[in-house]
């Protein structure tokens, strides 16, 4: 049995059913325009093709990753880090997890969309290798803009970076 984390620490693990009150949840706090509805997420897990993970800190889940892969090409179909567990690389592990399924399952490069009006984000994605190569005009319910990325996951990770899994302050 593996020791309990420390008091403050993150872990990552695969989502569970039970997890889908709670991840949806923090999605209506985190996304009020663009919230999944609650079956979405239980129609995500029972897909073959889609894997999801949560990060949880003190028992309690404070982000949320997602992935749907259908080879050669993965895409991120969420990714969200309550404001409060910002800056802590949470984001950035949940990225790397979903980044090393899908190699694992034979994808060679990543898709996603992100909202234009979220710099924040579009960091997080640039300094993994991902470039912008579209735009959807309108394509989020209150009319911004989703600017469309890619990643050639057969190029190095992000620099400076590990694994995936385990616990980080």
């Amino acid at each position: 049995m593996s020791p309990a984390p420390e008091p403050g620490c993150w872990t990552l693990r695969r989502m569970v059913p039970e997890d889908v009150a709670v991840v949806h949840a923090l999605e209506r706090r985190l996304f009020p325009v663009d919230a999944w509805p609650l079956e979405m997420f239980f129609a995500e897990l029972a897909q073959p093709v889609c894997w999801y993970w949560v990060a949880e800190q003190d028992g309690a889940i404070v982000g949320y990753a997602g992935l749907m892969c259908i080879p050669p090409v993965g895409d991120v179909q969420t990714i969200a880090v309550l404001p409060e567990h910002e800056g802590r690389g949470i984001g950035s592990a949940l990225l790397r997890t979903l980044h090393g399924q899908a190699v694992e399952l034979g994808a060679t490069e990543m898709l996603l969309e992100v909202r234009a009006d979220n710099p924040r984000a579009q960091e997080l994605y640039r300094r993994f290798g991902y470039e912008q190569i579209h735009t959807r005009p309108r394509y989020y319910r209150d009319g911004a803009d989703a600017i469309v990325m890619r990643c050639d996951l057969t190029r190095p990770a992000e620099p400076g970076t590990t694994t995936s899994e385990g616990a980080t302050p």
